[in-house]
């Protein structure tokens, strides 16, 4: 009686989400007690809180219960989430076994199973780490097709998600987004297995971060954040939802935020024992630290993304060139040129590239880098690609010379940036701006932009970029303000609206926003007459500190 308590316990709490208490209960009751669909949830259990190995041995058990009893499709199944869990974890042998094992039993099912479609996905995997990207992609379409013939949402929205980023590696990058795009509406929609769904977010959102659409990467990585936190216990996802996090903030300008979610990541992956996942995390990590002037913490990252099999270039070679190994730099980029294929590896590495290019003085290897970029962005129509792309162009037709040619770039990457909401990419423009304005003789507008890079360089936190212009600090400010926290203040105290603001020191309605709101919450006011009051009383509004008053009697 005791022993039938605990199943129905172990199944109550499963049920419910507490899967390490389940699991425990589970573990605790007569291995004989125990039927072939406790088994597999105990196995499904076991993965969701990252301990793979124990979850495989636990679907192992439970295909030899289901084919003890006579049910092939159970036993089929139980074949795929080990080759499945096998693959993810860098262990092809036992996932190409265990897929050969399901397709074996295939035998005894009618043809066209939904079990062959799942074995397809699997079989995918393996293609795709073989690097033979058509019998991946029609492994994927099988998939796709099957899920939809049985109506099985799991299958159809995962072999749909796989097809897209498929499809995108092939060269149809608008095909493959829209593939995205149907996977994660069948996902949130129609997707209840738990394993399935995380698979579709990570997949789709990975997708989206390799050709830089930054868009869908915050839109879903948002979805994928709110989810992991609707599921406490949760492990095995929750790595790769703060490496995205972390490439959100970065590209918001939010560096200590995303540092700190590259850490959780980390952490994360180690305890699911992803240790290629852990190199890119700490690739990550190391390239962060490098714009943020951290270049013995940035050293060791990159160690240990190579440790873990994750090669750290461009990064390491950017910063190389920073520390003065000019030829090292350049010889690490030839050889990433040399050895990256496709399209989309390719369009990861360019930007980088060109920067060390340029900075080694090869201008003819750096032109041709910039222009395969820009062809690139252009067939992919991924905007923050096409912003890599134009202040790639900018760098490298100024540095050969084409000064006037470079300036329309950089109009372009200025708009960019702003509508993107990238800062750091818009103070680069600025950055640009003023050495190309500098070198056509327009010494007074050069200097303007040069400031304002500066300013936007500081409060971001770029320290490798402001000491290659010749940053002076900047005076002590009250409330800890930021240089640019101050010039949004002068213009609220001036009565400016956030749009009028926004125009005027060329960013989005929402990073004034977000500037508008840190002020309030430094100065503890909370309304813009307040906070111009303090910008008077504190001498931040026209002249030198405590010089100007806000108007009123007397």
């Amino acid at each position: 009686m005791a022993g039938v308590d605990g199943l129905v316990r172990a199944r109550a709490e499963f049920e419910a989400g507490e899967w390490a208490e389940a699991l425990d209960r589970w573990s605790r009751l007569d291995a004989g007690s125990l039927g072939a669909e406790d088994l597999a949830d105990a196995a499904q259990s076991a993965y969701l809180l990252g301990r793979t190995e124990e979850s495989a041995e636990l679907y192992r058990r439970a295909h030899e219960e289901r084919l003890d009893a006579g049910d092939v499709e159970g036993a089929v199944r139980c074949a795929f989430h080990i080759s499945m869990n096998s693959a993810l974890a860098g262990d092809l042998s036992a996932a190409s076994g265990w897929a050969s094992r399901g397709e074996r039993l295939l035998g005894r099912l009618p043809p066209g199973s939904l079990e062959a479609g799942y074995l397809a996905f699997a079989r995918m995997f393996l293609h795709l780490r073989a690097g033979r990207m058509q019998q991946a992609l029609e492994c994927a379409v099988t998939a796709t097709e099957t899920g939809r013939r049985f109506a099985d949402a799991e299958l159809a929205a995962m072999g749909l998600c796989s097809q897209g980023r498929l499809s995108i590696y092939s060269g149809d990058v608008p095909g493959g987004l829209a593939m995205l795009d149907e996977s994660m509406v069948e996902a949130t929609t129609a997707v209840r297995d738990l394993v399935s769904l995380g698979h579709v977010y990570c997949t789709a959102i990975e997708g989206c971060q390799e050709i830089a659409e930054i868009g869908r990467v915050a839109e879903w990585t948002e979805l994928l954040h709110r989810w992991c936190g609707a599921h406490p216990q949760l492990v095995i996802f929750v790595g790769q939802c703060s490496l995205h996090r972390a490439q959100v903030l970065r590209a918001r300008g939010a560096w200590p935020e995303a540092l700190d979610e590259l850490d959780a990541a980390i952490r994360r992956y180690e305890r699911s024992g992803a240790l290629v996942a852990v190199g890119q995390a700490a690739y990550e990590r190391g390239d962060l630290l490098r714009l943020r002037g951290e270049t013995d913490a940035a050293s060791e990252s990159f160690r240990m993304s190579a440790e873990r099999g994750y090669d750290p270039q461009p990064g390491l070679a950017e910063m190389w060139l920073d520390q003065g190994s000019t030829a090292a730099a350049a010889g690490a980029v030839h050889r990433l040129l040399e050895e990256t294929r496709g399209d989309v590896a390719r369009s990861r590495v360019l930007p980088g590239a060109v920067r060390v290019l340029v900075g080694a003085g090869e201008v003819d290897s750096a032109v041709a880098a910039a222009r395969e970029l820009e062809a690139l962005s252009e067939s992919f129509g991924c905007e923050a690609l096409e912003l890599e792309a134009a202040l790639a162009s900018a760098e490298a037709l100024r540095s050969s010379g084409d000064v006037l040619g470079c300036m329309p770039y950089l109009r372009k990457a200025r708009q960019l940036a702003t509508r993107l909401d990238l800062p750091f990419h818009a103070a680069r423009a600025r950055l640009a701006a003023a050495r190309a304005l500098r070198a056509l003789g327009d010494e007074e507008t050069a200097r303007t932009e040069l400031d304002a890079a500066r300013a936007a360089l500081g409060e971001i936190g770029a320290r490798a970029d402001l000491a290659g212009v010749g940053a002076t600090p900047s005076p002590t400010l009250p409330r800890g303000l930021s240089d640019r926290e101050v010039e949004v203040l002068r213009l609220v105290a001036a009565g400016r609206s956030n749009a009028e603001i926004a125009a005027e020191l060329v960013l989005s309605e929402r990073t004034v926003a977000r500037h508008v709101s840190n002020i309030f919450v430094k100065l503890d006011v909370g309304s813009r007459t307040a906070a111009a009051a303090f910008a008077y009383e504190n001498g931040l509004v026209g002249g030198s500190r405590g010089a100007v008053r806000p108007p009123g009697p007397g």
